[in-house]
């Protein structure tokens, strides 16, 4: 028999986080420009990364990571190369805003889309999978 145990429910704040990240996909994959696809989508992967943070827990103490890149491979290491990934690209990111439009070509505006579509699944999976665990029950007869 198995039954279904819900352990470490999913916050109000997690699922703020995942529907912003959403809604940052859904403006990244709509965005005709470059920069705006890269931004968005970058954006998108940040606010997943940082559910998995809130629901796992902000590492804490001396040397503590202070981006949320760091602090995710720290609370979840299977996520560690999307975060890599992500971080490489923050610096780019910081560009864009600063009004660097041409720092970003179509090729790595849709590269940084696929990833993210690829981490928010994953972010998603695993923190639905800590939400929700099955659990093999053996009846024992008397």
């Amino acid at each position: 028999m198995v039954t279904t145990v819900r352990s470490a429910p999913l916050s109000g704040r997690v699922h703020d986080l995942l529907g912003r990240a959403d809604a940052e996909l859904l403006a990244a994959q709509f965005s005709p420009e470059a920069w705006e696809r890269f931004s968005h989508a970058h954006l998108a992967a940040l606010r997943a990364a940082a559910a998995v943070v809130a629901h796992r827990g902000r590492p804490a103490g001396r040397g503590a990571p202070r981006t949320v890149w760091g602090m995710l491979e720290r609370v979840e290491p299977a996520l560690a190369a999307w975060g890599q990934f992500f971080a490489d690209g923050a610096a780019l990111r910081s560009a864009v805003e600063a009004g660097r439009f041409d720092a970003v070509d179509d090729a790595r505006a849709e590269s940084t889309l696929c990833a993210a579509e690829d981490f928010l699944d994953e972010a998603r999976r695993l923190l639905e999978s800590d939400a929700t665990r099955a659990v093999e029950v053996e009846r024992r007869a008397s």
